[in-house]
């Protein structure tokens, strides 16, 4: 039976064995870290990938996704998420995470408890695991407008 960790967030010491969970693993280590390079390491280069959520909408392409990042790694509001009661199923070249991810939303004043449903999906390609889709949502519409306006100012 493989192990998988209950949570990640980043902190977690890989598996080493170069499978998707550690590429969720430097996902989580790369976004609470704000570290936009580390952050294009594990996404798929290029026009293929995509992400949809409700504080960027549908972004298409590691540019556009890399746009969202920047804006959010840039602006007043520090976020850290742990991800969760989370599923795992794959194969040899595709790796679907499906979960819950939950943290906080800071900024110099305020501190906004967040929590978001969750989709990761990565592939294997040229060796190595990248993201090649990102989803999230927000069940809570009095959380999504909070946190907008933290971000977003």
């Amino acid at each position: 039976m493989e192990w998988y960790p209950t949570e990640v967030n980043g902190d977690e010491a890989k598996r080493a064995d170069g499978g998707a969970v550690d590429a969720l693993i430097e996902f989580y280590r790369a976004f609470n870290t704000g570290d936009l390079k580390a952050l294009e390491a594990v996404w798929l280069a290029g026009s293929e990938p995509s992400m949809d959520n409700p504080i960027g909408g549908i972004r298409r392409g590691w540019d556009e996704i890399a746009k969202g990042y920047s804006k959010l790694f840039e602006g007043p509001a520090t976020v850290r998420v742990t991800f969760h009661d989370f599923t795992s199923q794959g194969s040899d070249d595709w790796h679907l995470f499906v979960g819950r991810e939950r943290g906080t939303c800071r900024t110099a004043t305020e501190v906004l408890h967040v929590a978001f449903r969750t989709t990761r999906w990565f592939v294997h390609t040229n060796g190595a695991w990248r993201q090649l889709h990102h989803h999230g949502s927000v069940e809570d519409p009095k959380m999504l407008a909070d946190y907008q306006k933290l971000i977003f100012g």
